[in-house]
């Protein structure tokens, strides 16, 4: 197995890594549920495999206040009744933003997404799961 250097992110770049935290702060002041933004970080951080994300995530979840069995069963969160329907839109426009199926119409699922939050809000869950998939990416890259 070839053996590769890890990137260090803060360190070769630190200008776009401060700016990514910067971008993180905006969204956070935009007022979106900081449980909710934990469930959509984590349920991105699932469907990507970024193990470092899932257990931070995780970690930070139940620190505020997540229940370890919500937790256990986000994975399933569209075949069990642990979720409201405002957090099941969101992590059904969660899952449509973070697996980018080409050929998909999210016309239903944006439609769902707005008859619990408004476009302002819509947008700010959008830049959450943009941002968590960038994280995502970068921390795979990373190890």
């Amino acid at each position: 197995m070839l053996q590769t250097k890890a990137f260090d992110f803060r360190r070769q770049i630190p200008t776009v890594y401060q700016a990514m935290g910067g971008v993180e702060q905006a969204i956070t002041a935009q007022g979106i549920d900081p449980m909710l933004r934990h469930l959509v970080k984590l349920r991105a951080s699932q469907i990507n495999g970024c193990a470092f994300c899932v257990k931070m995530h995780t970690e930070e979840a139940r620190k505020d206040g997540e229940t370890n069995e919500r937790l256990d069963r986000l994975v399933v969160w569209d075949q069990v009744d642990d979720f409201s329907e405002k957090e099941k839109a969101a992590l059904a426009w969660t899952e449509a933003l973070t697996t980018l199926d080409r050929g998909a119409d999210h016309s239903a699922v944006k439609a769902r997404l707005l008859e619990h939050f408004s476009d302002p809000e819509a947008s700010t869950l959008t830049a959450v799961i943009a941002m968590i998939n960038l994280w995502n990416r970068m921390g795979i890259a990373a190890h």
